[in-house]
């Protein structure tokens, strides 16, 4: 372990500069949208018709999830951000591109079909606790028609990125093809080019910058069945050869982050969260940060060191959140000292 990232500092002298950075850095997320719908309520009593909490609503709120949340993240940090994914054509799709665009991320890549339904999760929570989800997910599969739109969306306007992110949730919109186009153009472009992976393409994932799994995929994409820092040591230098990457980075919850590149020792990265409410989108605010970081020209130690506190951050608040700069520096000020 470097004594770098076992102490997790940087200082003040670096982290502004480069958070100020990131106001420049053009990001494109290409992954699976969602509608993330919030119900907030409290329980005084159990049904009388089920034994079932009763939730009194008190409010609802919406928000951009999955691939959209990446875009959230990136924009609440000062990012400049264009996103690539599918929408139906229905209430859902036109409320989920509403929020997109009211963030500031650019849609123009953003795909309406009319044979798919937008995926949506709607939340019940009542005293900072989750009662229960309700998913939406599409019935059809994309088109071919929907398919080459992405296509040729990506292969267009690629080069006029500085970092390239897939959030791939296993919704159908990431795959081989897609995943092979943008190994292809990430060689011919030279983009930073990060992936949060998802079980149906570990066999697919290639040549990208940085690869984000947490314990459980990258036991699964290894075959490792990871107990020990030994099995966590070898999934992780597996990983590096499967996918032909430039870092894994590795998120273990409440054990932090492991980072592993090649030829270099692995590099651990003890937890700062304080208090855990919802994990729900933590790892789309570490891709983001990471993002972010590398494209504003950050090594993969301190991208790396900065997602840590960011997601220490998210986990503290309840249902999809993202952070902003203020907070970022705040908290690495105050576990500076």
């Amino acid at each position: 372990m470097n004594r770098a990232s076992s102490r997790q500092q940087i200082s003040a002298r670096t982290i502004t500069p480069l958070l100020a950075r990131f106001a420049q850095v053009r990001v494109l997320v290409i992954g699976d949208l969602m509608l993330d719908r919030y119900i907030w309520g409290q329980v005084n009593r159990i049904s009388p018709e089920a034994p079932v909490p009763v939730v009194r609503v008190t409010h609802e709120s919406l928000h951009a999830g999955g691939a959209g949340n990446v875009v959230a993240n990136i924009r609440a940090l000062g990012g400049r951000v264009t996103v690539c994914g599918v929408v139906g054509q229905d209430q859902a799709g036109q409320r989920l591109r509403t929020e997109l665009r009211s963030s500031g991320a650019h849609v123009a890549g953003i795909v309406t079909s009319k044979s798919y339904e937008t995926i949506s999760k709607t939340r019940i929570i009542a005293h900072s606790q989750q009662v229960v989800r309700l998913d939406r997910d599409p019935i059809e599969s994309l088109t071919p028609y929907t398919r080459s739109r992405l296509r040729t969306f990506i292969q267009r306007h690629v080069s006029a990125f500085d970092v390239c992110v897939v959030s791939d949730y296993g919704k159908g919109l990431i795959d081989a093809d897609i995943l092979q186009l943008l190994a292809a153009l990430r060689a011919q472009y030279g983009f930073i080019y990060v992936i949060d992976p998802k079980r149906q393409n570990f066999l697919h994932y290639c040549g990208a910058s940085l690869v984000k799994p947490n314990t459980h995929e990258a036991g699964q994409a290894a075959q490792i069945d990871i107990r020990t820092a030994a099995d966590l040591r070898n999934a992780g230098r597996r990983l590096l050869d499967l996918w032909q990457t430039e870092a894994v980075l590795v998120s273990r919850g409440e054990e932090g982050m492991s980072l592993f590149q090649p030829g270099q020792r692995t590099a651990h990265f003890p937890t700062t969260a304080h208090e855990v409410f919802d994990v729900t989108g933590a790892g789309d605010t570490v891709i983001a940060v990471c993002a972010l970081a590398l494209g504003a020209g950050a090594s993969r130690e301190v991208a790396t060191i900065l997602a840590n506190h960011a997601a220490g951050i998210v986990v503290g608040k309840v249902g999809t959140a993202t952070i902003d700069p203020k907070e970022l520096k705040t908290i690495l000020r105050t576990h500076n000292q």
